[in-house]
């Protein structure tokens, strides 16, 4: 099927795909930070909930295995698109006139790395437990615990603010590009529309931080 080739290799299918990826992984970061809040409500709370979560395995295998197909396309998408651009002008604008481009779109392949390379660790750190022994020594849904022993390690705790940082760059520019992508423009809240992008990633990537922040300053204990 020639034409299903076409539609999803041209730069505007790309495009698409990428929005519908990452309308996903956004998706899944609002109901992942909707749940890891729960450690404000103490122990119990927050342990119960990943314990909870086990309960239903097809469930969680599922929404795992759609989330890296929706990674693994999104980023694919990504790199093609930006391949696709460079090799369409090998040689830079002599004048590189980007006053109205903010900063979070002209670098969002250096937030993306910087994101897929916290994926990996927080896997190996939380998920896989093994960068550290006395994590891995915790019983499976010792989730408040794991975080306390973590959080209160200044690296640890700086390396997770630096990657909310990122997060919240990418998802500022990136979800104001996929309300354009997906045709949600109107000359009528367009304004909404660039306003709404950085208030939802400064906002997830914020509830995030607040936990290893809160933690570390001894908020949470």
């Amino acid at each position: 099927m020639s034409w299903v080739r076409h539609a999803v290799t041209s730069p505007i299918g790309a495009k698409v795909i990428m929005a519908i990826t990452g309308l996903m992984l956004s998706g899944f970061l609002v109901g992942h930070v909707a749940g890891n809040l729960l450690i404000y409500a103490g122990p119990e709370a927050i342990n119960q909930y990943a314990e909870g979560l086990r309960k239903f395995p097809a469930l969680l295998w599922g929404a795992r295995v759609g989330l890296l197909v929706a990674f693994i396309a999104h980023l694919s998408f990504a790199a093609y698109l930006t391949l696709g651009n460079r090799a369409a002008r090998p040689q830079p604008y002599v004048f590189n006139n980007t006053v109205q481009a903010t900063w979070a779109s002209r670098h969002m392949a250096l937030t993306g790395l910087v994101m897929l390379a916290f994926i990996v660790f927080h896997l190996l750190h939380f998920t896989w437990r093994a960068t550290d022994p006395e994590i891995a020594s915790m019983g499976e849904f010792e989730v408040y615990r794991m975080a306390i022993h973590a959080f209160r390690k200044p690296s640890i705790a700086a390396s997770y603010l630096i990657a909310m940082v990122a997060i919240g760059l990418h998802l500022s520019h990136g979800i104001s590009s996929m309300f354009q992508t997906l045709g949600l423009n109107h000359p009528r809240y367009n304004r909404l529309v660039r306003t709404a992008g950085p208030a939802i990633g400064v906002g997830i990537a914020g509830l995030f931080a607040s936990i290893p922040l809160s933690i570390y300053l001894g908020l949470v204990n």
